[in-house]
């Protein structure tokens, strides 16, 4: 019987409070890493990861080792990629074993949830599962997307029927749909989520944990259904939920893709991805990026190790780009962090606020963000996002 040990969330900046729009350096990778940093806040080992989602970047290969570079787990740990929405996740939280980070992301709405399990804390128990075929929505190997585009069909052959079949009592919340067709299906006044897909449950859960509530929580997706029971115990949340403000103003040059270099692109990637520096036996002095020297006797020396630098500091200096960059929305802000407590000053991207809005002194942290798409290849790195948008954490109710 799996137990909830923390929840984490995180909503992009960007978009309405009802709808959440990622920005262009985010994906789900970048916002479940940012959701499975916050539920590892309280600490805890992890020994498996769960990502689920209907948006992953790379499906010919795998989003693991960004994953956990910007998770900063260790890279051996398996890591399961499941594609699905808000069942998928369900279904993953009541299989889990203790120190499983599980984390769902979406696109639209964008968001995304994580859930840290453990040997305490907010009990689940697996309430239904119900597997039938309505498919309404498909999308094929090319991409193309076809709607059967018939809402009654899909809510009373697909949800209510799929309801029926479960036998489930009266749910407290329902992933998957609508505020308003949640208020219909549940008993009280059922929690009001960001998402419908694959980390809507897990937001659920969250409001759950925040509430003190217990009942059958839900899931649903076309006329798949998949429920848990939560009660008792606790379990603690952490948000990094900034309040939503509209996308400023841009434009994006398209004419022109730079290629990538998949040989720069592996040398550079651990470090990068996992915010290190290159530090020398016997030296105490940090090389942000690494790189080799020569030594006194004139020979190159090139046996440094990786350390993690920090992620929080200030701008010491701060530049707004205005002209059009391929790959980039025009206008950006780059700056020059002071990393805190160490001797490393880090050229980065602003990211989370509007153009020309941070300053000299400035203080924030290092977000994995997706620096540009090159060749097809999302390529990863950090950005420097302003404390007025940061973390937020809140004890169990």
């Amino acid at each position: 019987m799996p137990y909830v040990a923390s929840v984490g969330t995180y909503l992009p900046c960007w978009g309405t409070p009802l709808h959440r729009v990622a920005g262009d350096d985010e994906d789900a990778v970048t916002m479940a890493v940012e959701a499975g940093r916050a539920a590892l806040t309280g600490g805890g080992a992890v020994e498996r990861v769960v990502f689920v989602s209907r948006d992953l970047p790379l499906l010919e290969s795998s989003n693991a080792a960004v994953l956990l570079a910007g998770l900063g787990l260790d890279p051996e740990l398996e890591v399961d990629e499941r594609l699905g929405g808000a069942p998928a996740t369900v279904d993953a939280v009541s299989s889990a074993r203790p120190r499983t980070l599980i984390i769902g992301a979406d696109l639209a709405p964008a968001g995304a949830a994580a859930i840290v399990t453990g040997e305490r804390g907010l009990q689940v128990r697996t309430a239904a599962r119900v597997a039938r075929s309505l498919p309404v929505r498909t999308r094929k190997a090319t991409g193309d997307v076809h709607d059967y585009g018939d809402p009654r069909l899909l809510h009373e052959r697909g949800l209510i029927a799929s309801l029926a079949a479960a036998w489930l009592d009266t749910p407290v919340a329902v992933a998957g749909v609508d505020h308003q067709r949640a208020i219909e299906l549940c008993l009280g006044d059922p929690p009001a989520l960001p998402t419908c897909g694959a980390s809507a449950s897990l937001f659920a859960l969250a409001a759950l944990a925040e509430q003190g509530g217990s009942g059958p929580l839900v899931a649903v997706e076309q006329a798949i259904l998949s429920g848990i029971s939560v009660g008792g115990g606790s379990a603690r949340t952490y948000r990094r939920e900034p309040e939503a403000r509209a996308v400023p103003d841009g434009i994006s040059a398209t004419d022109t893709e730079i290629p990538i270099s998949l040989a720069a692109y592996e040398r550079a990637f651990e470090a990068k991805v996992r915010w290190e520096a290159g530090l020398f036996a016997g030296s105490d002095e940090l090389d942000f990026p690494p790189r080799y020297r020569v030594g006194a006797d004139g020979a190159l020396a090139t046996d440094y190790e990786l350390v993690p630098l920090p992620r929080t500091g200030a701008v010491y200096t701060e530049t707004t780009v205005h002209i059009p960059v391929p790959g980039l929305r025009t206008p950006y802000s780059l700056v020059i962090v002071q990393l805190d407590g160490v001797g490393v000053r880090a050229l980065v991207k602003v990211t989370g606020v509007a153009p020309g809005s941070v300053g000299i002194g400035d203080r924030g942290r290092l977000v994995l963000r997706r620096v540009a798409v090159r060749s097809g290849v999302p390529d990863y790195g950090y950005a420097f996002e302003p404390d007025e948008v940061d973390a937020r954490g809140r004890g169990a109710a």
